[in-house]
């Protein structure tokens, strides 16, 4: 377990050093996803009427245009700086490699929605400690950072892999994206825990799955 856990810990360390020498993925996407949340805010006008009926549906789509940005930098950087052909070759499983950059990607999303969810909070006035809304954007975010990992190497390899993720990764991710939105929206608005964790069973039955087929896949994607 060790000789597993060590390279997929080490990888995920690498790429959280390189962000914050660098912020190249962190501040840009943070400043896009305020930019998006602002213009909805506005654009919607979201009075108190509708605002548990809009909210959740905008802190998505927020978060999902946030996350396709911070997957696209997964695998740029090790591709044009040619590390990616080393890091194959290292003496590690391809298993330990995905989920090393899959735990990376996990850790970026987290942090730009732990600043975002407050900012979000506080411009359409509701409160946002709900267990329920917790559990929704980690169970999300894990299903974000698996597939996104898959898909963001799959798209390094294409020229327009900038269009490339998106085409592939919403398609594939959207049932996760529909229970997230589902359960948010019960959470604000005071639904039963019962039918919150029932769209919250949804999302971990699609992150199993994502666990075990992703790996699988990525295995022969970085092989061809």
């Amino acid at each position: 377990m060790r000789e597993f856990l060590g390279p997929v810990v080490a990888l995920a360390w690498k790429d959280i050093l390189l962000e914050i020498r660098t912020r190249d993925i962190v501040v840009s996407v943070l400043v896009f996803a305020l930019l998006v949340i602002v213009v909805f805010n506005f654009a919607l006008n979201v009075t108190s009427n509708v605002v548990k009926d809009l909210a959740p549906g905008i802190l998505w789509v927020a978060f999902v245009f946030a996350g396709v940005l911070a997957m696209n930098r997964s695998f740029v950087l090790e591709k044009d700086r040619g590390s990616l052909d080393g890091l194959l070759l290292t003496p590690v499983s391809r298993d330990a490699i995905y989920f090393g950059k899959m735990l990376g990607t996990f850790l970026f999303l987290l942090v730009i929605e732990l600043v975002l969810l407050p900012v979000f909070a506080v411009l359409f006035n509701f409160s946002a400690i709900s267990p329920g809304l917790i559990a929704a954007i980690l169970l999300a975010t894990l299903g974000f950072a698996t597939v996104g990992t898959l898909f963001s190497a799959i798209a390094v390899q294409t020229r327009s892999r900038e269009i490339m993720l998106p085409i592939l990764f919403l398609p594939v991710i959207m049932p996760v994206i529909i229970g997230a939105v589902e359960s948010s929206i019960g959470s604000i608005n005071g639904d039963s825990p019962v039918s919150v964790a029932r769209w919250l069973g949804l999302i971990a039955v699609f992150d199993a799955v994502y666990l075990v087929i992703c790996p699988w896949v990525f295995g022969m994607v970085v092989e061809d």
